[in-house]
């Protein structure tokens, strides 16, 4: 019964050590844009974890940055078998978190409509 959850905590875990790794300042010179881990997703067999990231800075930098991420997973992974005590540690794969952009697009949609309907009640009366 308890087997179900132990994805969700391996994937905490995951998420901490490497948003820990990477405030310490990752050495990798590629990664320039600043950094956030969104989330962890954990295969059940512990195997695999899709890092999500959100990336802020320019386009360059963000391409930069992505490489650099793939390059120290590796050294990530080593890491993590270390500070989680795991019998084998995940492979690691990052992944742009996009989410974070599309809710600020939807966010100026609606109040773009709402300044369309404010405008056209205001025009109305």
């Amino acid at each position: 019964m308890g087997e179900p959850r132990r994805p969700d905590r391996v994937a905490e875990a995951i998420r901490e050590e490497v948003a820990t790794f990477l405030s310490e300042g990752a050495k990798d010179p590629r990664i320039r844009a600043f950094v956030t881990v969104t989330a962890v997703d954990v295969t059940r067999d512990l195997r695999h974890a899709t890092v999500f990231v959100t990336l802020m800075g320019d386009e360059a930098d963000k391409k930069s940055t992505v490489a650099g991420l793939a390059s120290v997973a590796t050294h990530l992974r080593s890491r993590l078998g270390k500070s989680l005590r795991l019998r084998s540690a995940p492979e690691i794969h990052f992944r742009a978190d996009e989410s974070v952009a599309h809710a600020t697009r939807i966010e100026q949609l609606l109040a773009q409509i709402r300044t369309e309907r404010e405008q056209q009640a205001d025009g109305g009366e």
